[in-house]
């Protein structure tokens, strides 16, 4: 039986004030490509479909009509609610959808969602665990110790009806052990989220959700797929992809990845504003992608975004990268103002933002303004 196992989709997010709706409807379509041609059994989505608990209505409309593709194509689809999802909005009219082969997870009550599908070598059990929290778990569950996490996972899935002689996937968006972040995520203080991998170890294959690069934990079958685009420069070397899981019998699981090639790359260029502005130096490369640009120039370039903007027109970001920002002096407290000169006042605030002493130059020119100034 095969499965394609997506995740973190985050319709509706904004990186550096950029909408990525366009992208995300995009990257859709390619998904939909991808599952035309692999024609799985199943669909795992594992949480934060959207980017906020009240999603804009564009992202409703994509989401959507990313589910109606597949209702139409008549591939079974098995969705969790994340940690950026309402848990109520995610499974509004759920047992409707059900009969279409949309299957979203309820409101965890206690118990998770489980279906079951056959094929010639028999069922595979697929249980839907959405995002959960150790004092939704403790409420439901008050007889059982809970003081983490690792607790809650535990008791849900102690909970569930789980025959190990067959098949099964879990579907869950939680920050297993040994994962590695991204900034485009949330962080929780103290790792007080984490979940140690050994509470899922009754199931064949876990698609994991929540973070956004890549990877597995302890054991390929153990996976993040990560997000099928990237959402923060922190990602820019990642190569995103859909994970294909083949399970032809029991005991056996085969992996796969398909690339995912986006409209817009997300990347950063570097080199002084004259280098990042020479025709020859970006010439061929693709300029409608996401950029952050690193100046390493060591004087401020004067309306350097809006300038770069006219050859890169998707700049997000702008940076410097020089013996001033690298050498981070601790500047000290400007002190009894009263006993400064107007002059002495500039060079610690000016030192303050910088990080860097004024040059002469630019003292003698803050000196000539001051002048003009007191003298009026």
């Amino acid at each position: 039986m095969r499965f394609i196992h997506l995740s973190d989709l985050h319709l509706g997010k904004r990186v550096n004030e950029f909408s990525m709706i366009d992208d995300q409807r995009y990257i859709l379509k390619e998904i939909l490509t991808i599952i035309n041609k692999e024609k799985p059994d199943g669909i795992l989505i594992a949480g934060d479909v959207y980017d906020r608990t009240i999603p804009a209505e564009d992202a409703m409309r994509l989401w959507d009509d990313f589910l109606t593709s597949l209702a139409e194509k008549k591939v079974p689809v098995f969705a969790i609610y994340g940690n950026h999802d309402s848990a109520v909005r995610f499974s509004d009219h759920g047992q409707l959808v059900d009969h279409t082969g949309i299957h979203l997870s309820p409101e965890y009550d206690g118990s998770a969602a489980h279906y079951r599908l056959k094929d010639k070598s028999g069922a595979v059990n697929i249980f839907l665990l959405p995002y959960i929290k150790p004092s939704i778990v403790r409420s439901l569950f008050p007889d059982e110790e809970i003081a983490d996490h690792t607790d809650a996972c535990r008791v849900a899935v102690e909970h569930m009806d789980i025959n190990t002689d067959e098949r099964n996937i879990l579907i869950a968006h939680q920050f297993v052990t040994g994962g590695t972040r991204c900034e485009s995520e949330d962080i929780m203080v103290g790792g007080l989220d984490n979940v140690d991998a050994s509470v899922f170890d009754d199931f064949d294959y876990v698609a994991l959700g929540h973070l956004h690069g890549k990877q597995t934990i302890g054991r390929d079958t153990l996976r993040y797929c990560g997000t099928p685009l990237k959402y923060s420069f922190s990602e820019k070397d990642h190569k995103k992809s859909v994970t294909v899981v083949d399970m032809p019998e029991k005991g056996e699981v085969k992996i796969s990845e398909i690339p995912l090639v986006p409209k817009r790359d997300l990347r950063e260029i570097r080199g002084t504003y004259e280098e990042l502005t020479l025709k020859t130096g970006y010439e061929g490369t693709c300029l409608d992608d996401y950029i952050h640009a690193v100046l390493t120039d060591e004087e401020d370039v004067i309306d350097a975004a809006a300038k770069l903007r006219i050859i890169y027109p998707n700049l997000m970001k702008l940076s410097y990268d020089n013996k001033r920002t690298k050498e981070q002096r601790v500047v000290t407290n400007a002190g009894d103002v009263e006993r400064k000169t107007p002059i002495e006042l500039f060079e610690e605030f000016y030192e303050k933002q910088n990080n860097a002493a004024m040059s002469e130059e630019q003292r003698a020119f803050a000196l000539e303004c001051i002048e003009s100034i007191w003298g009026k």
